[in-house]
């Protein structure tokens, strides 16, 4: 039988009731007014010690103050003292740079370079197909001497070597040429569009496929699986994924990549700061059937980690050389700001199928073929066959063939 509830008990429940929500609310608000009011505190303080800095900096200082030079170690600077060692910032020009190459409006000559230490120049690692400069015949293994009117052994490192190479598509720019023959030669190059490609191939002695993956970028997948097609069809029997020096810019990329290669399952996740988990991909059945090896050093990083990972969890593939760089870690997009400038942060966490973090750690691995200082110096010379760490590699793999 049903019972009817007096008005006076109707009344005092929900005067209970909303007493509980009025204590609840307060609770919350309290909470969320003494963060904001620590949070104002440590901001005042940030800018008071600026404050005193910039005043009495101004009313003393001898030299002159360049204020774009000022904002912008200012700004990486915080970014350094954010405990985050992949957080960075971009400056109005490098934003810029960056924003320019991804959309193809800025580009350079067509040569892939690192700052040699001994010359001071620009040494070519790469001449990339159909580019200026594989159009007036510059050569891997040669140096860019000068760009312009400036030389380059007054130049800080690599990356201030490519943006110098930067600009508009139809602009030329003068190129001081050093060939392997050390003969020297100066071009006037149009900066042109061209295919930067970052997947290379080829053919070993025991129909080993040899595939040099530079980095991961937005065309990596589409070219990885393309090389590894290629090689199959004439007739490899087992593959060395070389990764050493590979940044592993973009995640998505590698992923796509150690899909093609390894059995159904989860590749990888992403943890957030609250703990919480997200699939980041999960492979399916298409997978490399023949045996594997990648080859890692102390520069394979990001995304080149997760693949070499994913296919030592998912395919018991051994990793060849030495410790790599230890980052496993989501980064947020740039960031833009108002001044034309970006950021770039650390926004999760990357767990493996097993929920293993190498951030901070690398991966060890399972051959250590470290190289001496004399090997270091000439690791450039090295060829495919002359290269230590990637015949231990072809060694290895052939072992498994049989």
């Amino acid at each position: 039988m049903s019972k009817k509830i007096s008005l006076s008990v109707a009344l005092t429940i929900m005067l209970i009731a909303m007493a509980v929500t009025f204590s609840v609310t307060m609770a919350f608000s309290q909470n969320m007014f003494n963060n904001s009011v620590t949070s104002v505190k440590s901001r005042e303080r940030m800018y008071n010690k600026l404050s005193e800095i910039d005043r009495y900096a101004r009313a003393n200082e001898y030299f002159d103050i360049d204020e774009d030079t000022l904002n912008d170690t200012i700004a990486s600077g915080y970014m350094l003292g954010i405990s985050d060692r992949y957080a960075r910032y971009y400056s109005v020009q490098q934003y810029s740079e960056l924003m320019g190459t991804q959309s193809g409006r800025l580009m350079g000559i067509g040569v892939s370079v690192v700052k040699d230490s001994s010359s001071g120049y620009a040494r070519i690692l790469r001449v990339y197909e159909n580019s200026p400069a594989a159009e007036v015949g510059m050569q891997e293994g040669g140096f860019l001497t000068s760009i312009g009117d400036t030389s380059l052994r007054s130049l800080s490192d690599t990356s201030a070597v490519q943006s110098a190479l930067l600009g508009e598509e139809g602009s030329t720019v003068s190129i001081g040429y050093l060939a392997p023959d050390h003969t020297e030669q100066t071009y006037t190059i149009t900066r042109a569009n061209y295919t930067t490609a970052t997947v290379f191939s080829q053919m070993l002695d025991g129909n080993c496929a040899y595939i040099d993956i530079d980095d991961f970028s937005a065309t990596t997948g589409t070219e990885f699986r393309s090389a590894v097609d290629d090689m199959r069809g004439q007739g490899a029997t087992s593959f060395v994924f070389d990764l050493r020096d590979n940044s592993g810019t973009n995640l998505n990329a590698a992923l796509v990549a150690a899909d093609y290669c390894v059995p159904s399952g989860l590749i990888a996740q992403s943890q957030a700061k609250d703990g919480t988990t997200t699939d980041l991909r999960v492979s399916d059945d298409t997978e490399i059937t023949q045996p594997m090896v990648c080859i890692v050093n102390g520069n394979t990083a990001g995304g080149a980690e997760l693949f070499a990972n994913a296919l030592r969890k998912m395919a018991d593939v051994s990793l060849v050389g030495s410790t790599t760089a230890g980052q496993g870690v989501v980064l947020s997009e740039p960031q833009s700001l108002s001044d034309g400038s970006a950021i770039v942060i650390t926004v999760g966490l990357i767990l493996d199928n097993e929920d293993q973090s190498w951030n901070g750690t690398g991966l060890t691995p399972d051959v250590e073929v470290t190289l001496s200082a004399d090997e270091m110096n000439n690791y450039y010379d090295f060829t495919v066959d002359t290269d230590p760490q990637i015949q231990r590699a072809v060694a290895a793999v052939q072992a498994l063939v049989g």
